[in-house]
């Protein structure tokens, strides 16, 4: 199947046959960084551009060129239905995503046990091999159409830890969180069983070759006051990096989930740079996953933003081998396309926007930088030794050490404390029998296989002819199980928005009909909630919800925010479609109006004072048609239409621009004909070009009332003299 940009996904068609489908690969994939020569700039961290993209607004000014950072580029996603998920995928990949988590929004980690069709899972889904499977091969499609492996991550925790990395590793998913921790601390999973747990999972991840992301940065958004976990951090990431390692997975898959512990309107750079700083030198071993931290991040979209680029700053400072971006919606918990699109073109721009930086600044490395990053450091040693003057890392959990609001060595005695011989799964650890025999690949701990063959040890799962990671015809698949709830029934009910010629708006599920509305009333925060609930209902909006208010002023206004459900079909073949302007390139057009000389007249007709968006498409400031070349002679506001022929007679102009913005009584569609045909009275018109533009003008309607052309809403300066390019050499074929 491959994918063409101006059709959708067949999301029938990734379903088919999906129990013969293989992954086309396994292990993670770091992008191919280094100096790049783009458009007309060097990039020194960048990669290679992909072969479809949608490039940055401001691209435009630059020949549209992408360049992407090198840094892997993160999003997750969590809207609960995968065949949802997949399309937004492919929207994530042409905005530069090749890191693909699809998170849990119920809590896999609660799992007692991997059955088929559990309540909770992956993306808060039934954690099913038919959805893990359905999402890799459509990203093996993906991956194909923008020419860059993409990378699919989940989560490797709870009790069915093992369980979970066999999926993964047979499936082709590429990373995984992991990280024993996480279960003690967040999830009182016996701290006994998890370690155990997660010996057998990372060995299977590193046979498959999986980057690993550890949790330590659940402390800080755990811990009260996250800036003084700093020293707790460093020895949660060391205590899972070595373990890792230790077990067998490569240094260069190890990769610490580093997020900066405090956020403004603290001092965030003088907080989180020299703990960025302290981390990266106690453990360049291994790689830096840098992600926000979501503990800050409330309904305000601005604010995450804020805060996404001042973490991006320190990526740039330090490194970040991958930026992991949140959706600025996270403190709204609800999973919206257009924001996972906003994050990744935030981490995009802003690091594309810093590359190189450190070539130009420098870290100071005495002061107060140098002597914080130290203090952290040799905090997080002392925490270390204690720890194994305790007897090590069970008995600290078990005596509050973690995720104290003191900052080491202070204690406050508010830290997560378990019991040893507490939690999930307690006393569920059993010790192998000496004869115990496991003939599988990447089996973590002895299995016996010399004494039933001796020249199997390296090779146990031949005694069974492969197991499933080399032979996968051996899985087996399950497709759906609830005959109530399934994605055939769920895209069954949406197939008429998907090829039913059908609309509805939408934010994370197609056809949901959720709109989002942005209010301002000119009263207080309370008044302004219950008014917006109001409004949503007189829309004729259900379910009408504030997700946002921001007090302006305490009296004077409040901005409001809301979501709703737009509960109405829009038919596809009953829209009236805009005309498409097309554009010449800007090198192109320059050239064409130096080679051939064009005078313009413009003005605003009749009784119009409006002239902004005039005056936008002629100056140069605003990109307007002398950027190009174009010599103009504006007449101001109100002209008389007589004016504008008389004018381009005496001033031997080519082409006239006439702006119409009022409409009432259907002045603007008048003053248009009637321009045409004074022209024409005065013997000209077949030598001039005629253009009329403003708010209510289409090119249809333009055409309608004798103009050679229209522009409406949006018009650039590039639209406008792309036309005339075009009409210019029309008239000279002719």
């Amino acid at each position: 199947m491959k994918l063409k940009p101006n059709e959708r996904l067949d999301l029938h068609n990734i379903l088919t046959d999906l129990d013969k489908y293989r992954p086309k690969r396994r292990g993670w994939t770091w992008r191919d960084a280094g100096e790049q020569n783009i458009g007309d700039f060097t990039y020194k961290q960048a990669s290679p551009s992909l072969k479809h993209y949608v490039p940055l607004p401001s691209a435009r000014h630059v020949g549209n060129i992408d360049p992407q950072p090198d840094s892997v580029i993160t999003t997750e996603i969590a809207s609960g239905r995968f065949e949802d998920d997949i399309r937004r995928m492919r929207m994530a990949a042409w905005h530069g995503a090749d890191h693909i988590m699809v998170i849990r929004t119920a809590g896999q980690s609660h799992f007692d046990g991997l059955l088929e069709g559990t309540p909770q899972g992956v993306g808060g889904i039934p954690i099913t091999r038919k959805q893990v499977r359905a999402q890799r091969k459509a990203l093996d499609i993906i991956e194909e159409e923008v020419g860059r492996p993409i990378n699919y991550h989940s989560y490797v925790s709870g009790v069915a830890g093992p369980e979970i990395a066999v999926m993964f590793t047979e499936e082709g998913v590429n990373g995984a969180h992991q990280d024993p921790q996480y279960n003690v601390l967040y999830r009182n999973i016996n701290m006994v069983r998890s370690f155990v747990d997660a010996a057998e999972s990372k060995r299977i991840m590193a046979y498959g070759s999986m980057a690993q992301i550890d949790g330590a940065h659940n402390a800080n958004a755990t811990a009260r006051d996250a800036w003084k976990v700093m020293p707790e951090l460093l020895v949660q990431h060391v205590i899972n990096s070595r373990f890792s390692e230790k077990v067998g997975i490569a240094p260069e898959n190890i990769c610490l989930s580093t997020v900066p512990p405090a956020a403004a309107p603290t001092p965030d750079l003088k907080l989180n740079l020299p703990y960025a700083i302290a981390l990266r030198e106690f453990m360049s071993n291994y790689k830096m996953r840098a992600q926000m931290n979501t503990k800050y991040m409330e309904s305000s979209t601005r604010e995450a933003t804020v805060t996404h680029v001042l973490n991006l700053l320190i990526s740039r400072l330090t490194s970040a081998d991958i930026q992991s971006t949140i959706t600025p919606d996270e403190g709204r918990n609800v999973p919206w396309h257009v924001y996972n699109i906003e994050a990744l073109d935030t981490a995009k721009q802003a690091m594309i926007g810093m590359d190189d930086i450190m070539s130009m600044v420098s870290l100071n490395d005495t002061g107060y930088l140098y002597d914080k990053k130290r203090e952290i450091q040799e905090r997080a040693i002392l925490m270390m030794e204690e720890i194994i003057e305790m007897g090590g890392y069970f008995q600290a959990v078990e005596a509050g050490m973690f995720v104290d609001s003191g900052e080491y060595p202070e204690r406050n005695g508010d830290g997560i404390s378990r019991a040893i011989d507490g939690g999930v799964g307690s006393g569920t650890v059993i010790e192998r029998d000496k004869d115990y025999m496991a003939p599988v690949t990447a089996h973590y701990g002895y299995n016996n296989i010399a004494q039933y063959n001796p020249d199997l040890v390296n090779d146990p799962s031949a005694l069974i002819d492969g197991c499933t990671f080399e032979n996968p015809d051996k899985i087996q698949f399950i497709d759906e199980l609830d005959e109530t709830d399934n994605v055939y029934l769920r895209m069954e009910s949406t197939e008429k928005y998907r090829t039913g010629g059908m609309l509805r708006p939408e934010v994370q599920w197609l056809g949901d009909g959720t709109v989002t509305v942005d209010l301002f009333f000119a009263t207080d925060a309370r008044t302004a909630e219950a008014a917006a609930l109001v409004t949503g209902e007189q829309m004729n909006l259900t379910d009408v919800e504030v997700i946002h208010k921001e007090v302006l002023h305490p009296s004077e206004g409040t901005r409001i925010q809301l979501k709703g459900t737009f509960n109405f079909d829009i038919k596809i073949d009953e829209l009236e479609l805009p005309e498409v302007v097309e554009t010449r390139s800007e090198d192109e057009v320059i050239q064409f109006f130096k080679d051939h000389p064009v005078r313009v007249v413009a003005g605003t007709a009749g009784n119009d004072e409006h002239s902004v968006g005039l005056r936008e498409v002629l100056d140069i400031k605003h990109g307007g048609i002398e950027k190009y070349g174009i010599k103009y002679e504006y007449l101001g506001t109100s002209v008389p239409i007589e004016k504008f022929v008389d004018a381009a007679i005496e001033t031997n102009s080519q082409v006239i621009m006439m702006s119409t913005i009022i409409s009432h009584d259907d002045v603007h569609y008048k003053n248009m004909l009637k321009l045409h045909n004074y022209a024409v009275e005065k013997g000209v018109r077949d030598k001039l070009i005629l253009v009329a533009g403003g708010t209510q003008v289409t090119p249809e309607i333009a055409r309608i009332n004798k103009m050679d052309q229209g522009f409406g809403r949006g018009t650039k300066g590039i639209h406008i003299a792309s036309f005339i390019l075009d009409k210019m050499t029309e008239i000279t074929e002719e």
